[in-house]
């Protein structure tokens, strides 16, 4: 479901990919090769939602507030991201919740069932797993920060052979 909200209307390139099962609501943009897979909510009610080219916000997923996902960065099945900003190639892992005002660095990765508390900055190339997430190591190269690639390929297909057969 694609909605407007208080005047704002989400923006979705057109070469972008929404599974007819997400919730798209209000001040929201999606650019470019993104994707917004089944149930995923995108809720732009109380400030705007970004995510950019290649970004993919997989099933189960929540976004609220201000919250903007960058390039080639992957929100995992189930995570919340609340007005946080996740930068490119990141990785929030399925299932983690990354609260207010935190930012998860370039080619960071969230561990999966983590929680990022408020305020929290995570560095670059680094994970960070737990509850409440804490520095686990450093990480040069992984091939989870490339997750946005296979996902940008994976929803070119979709859209061109999925059909409802209901």
């Amino acid at each position: 479901m694609i909605r407007s909200f208080d005047g704002y209307e989400p923006e979705i390139h057109r070469d972008a990919y929404v599974d007819p099962a997400a919730v798209i609501i209000g001040d929201v943009t999606i650019e470019a090769d993104a994707s917004v897979w089944p149930n995923a909510t995108i809720r732009g009610d109380h400030g705007s939602i970004r995510l950019a080219e290649g970004a993919n916000v997989q099933d189960n997923a929540v976004l609220h507030e201000g919250v903007e996902i960058g390039p080639y960065a992957t929100v995992g099945h189930s995570a919340i991201v609340h007005t946080s900003t996740v930068h490119a190639r990141a990785l929030v892992g399925m299932s983690s919740t990354v609260l207010d005002r935190s930012v998860v660095g370039e080619r960071a990765m969230v561990g999966a069932n983590s929680l990022v508390t408020e305020d929290t900055q995570i560095e670059p190339e680094t994970l960070y797993a737990g509850v409440p997430a804490e520095f686990i190591k450093n990480v040069e190269s992984s091939p989870w920060t490339e997750a946005g690639d296979r996902y940008v390929e994976l929803s070119r297909k979709h859209a061109e052979t999925s059909e409802r057969l209901d």
